[in-house]
């Protein structure tokens, strides 16, 4: 099965794998008992995933952990450039040896929560993995996405019912088409289910960094305003 869908990049998902079962759960990012079954409950439904990627596109993977599905992205697909975005430091530094250990010099790794990102990066496709509940996760990882481009978050089989509770989430944050989408069906058993949101809006870049100054300077104003009647 690994070997259909990893083809000739097979050796280097090994030697992920034997990083993930290794120094991952040495360090926490991994659990023990998830060891023994990376490759169906974690690699192989992640590595799917690319079936619904542009060539050369660029995807960021929002609080990607361990490097999933990101790095197993890159590591299928050696033509994407991927931004993981981790806000803690002990997995950006598993995740920074990993990268170096293998050679994908097309993954760039980013200590930071995805808001940080707003008004600042762009991109292609934005991916995530049980990082939270649909409507939060439009909030942090809409502002990413390019126009044209595409939100794809993997979800279980209540992805349907997210998608319809999250009717008001989805108009706001200006999204086109939303499908629910099962991937790997004929590679993989179970396959992978995943939500894909259209993204509509012309860039934030700027706007968003251009609003949190303005907000600031807002507060500071405010603030001497205060003092003054004091």
């Amino acid at each position: 099965m690994a070997q259909g869908v990893f083809a000739a990049r097979l050796p280097l998902a090994v030697r992920y794998a034997g990083l993930l079962a290794d120094d991952g759960v040495v360090r926490g990012l991994i659990g023990p008992r998830e060891a023994p079954r990376l490759w169906e409950r974690h690699l192989l439904n992640c590595a799917v995933l690319t079936d619904v990627l542009p060539d050369g596109t660029d995807v960021c993977d929002v609080g990607t952990g361990a490097g999933l599905p990101g790095l197993v992205l890159a590591v299928r697909r050696p033509d994407l450039r991927v931004t993981l975005v981790e806000p803690l430091l002990r997995r950006t530094t598993f995740l920074e040896e990993v990268v170096a250990r293998l050679g994908l010099d097309r993954v760039e790794v980013v200590r930071a929560r995805a808001e940080e990102l707003h008004g600042h990066r762009e991109f292609s496709v934005v991916t995530s993995r049980a990082v939270a509940p649909l409507g939060r996760l439009l909030d942090w990882s809409m502002p990413l996405v390019r126009q044209g481009g595409a939100l794809v978050a993997m979800k279980g089989s209540s992805a349907q019912e997210e998608v319809d509770a999250c009717a008001a989430e989805l108009r706001r944050h200006g999204a086109g088409a939303v499908d629910v989408l099962t991937l790997g069906a004929d590679q993989i058993d179970p396959p992978t289910t995943v939500i894909r949101v259209e993204a509509t809006r012309p860039s934030r870049l700027g706007w968003d960094a251009a609003e949190r100054e303005r907000g600031h300077d807002g507060k500071r104003a405010s603030g001497r305003r205060k003092g003054r009647r004091r």
